[in-house]
């Protein structure tokens, strides 16, 4: 069991940053991730697995004026 921004996700073995975020439906074209309080790069997304037990959070960044 994982937990993405506070709600209790089931675990997939293998799972990357990169699949997580598919599989939440989190389309955002600005988003930051952080997997117990890490920060991880936009760039390494695809090859960052998530591991079990870990709490993510995923943030959409807006812009505006």
């Amino acid at each position: 069991m994982i937990e993405v921004n506070g709600n209790k996700v089931d675990f997939v073995e293998n799972e990357t940053v990169k699949d997580l975020l598919k599989r939440m439906r989190y389309t955002f074209p600005n988003v930051v991730v952080k997997i117990n309080g890490e920060l991880v790069k936009r760039t390494d997304f695809a090859d960052t697995i998530v591991p079990d037990n870990s709490k993510i959070a995923a943030i959409h960044m807006i812009s505006g004026g």
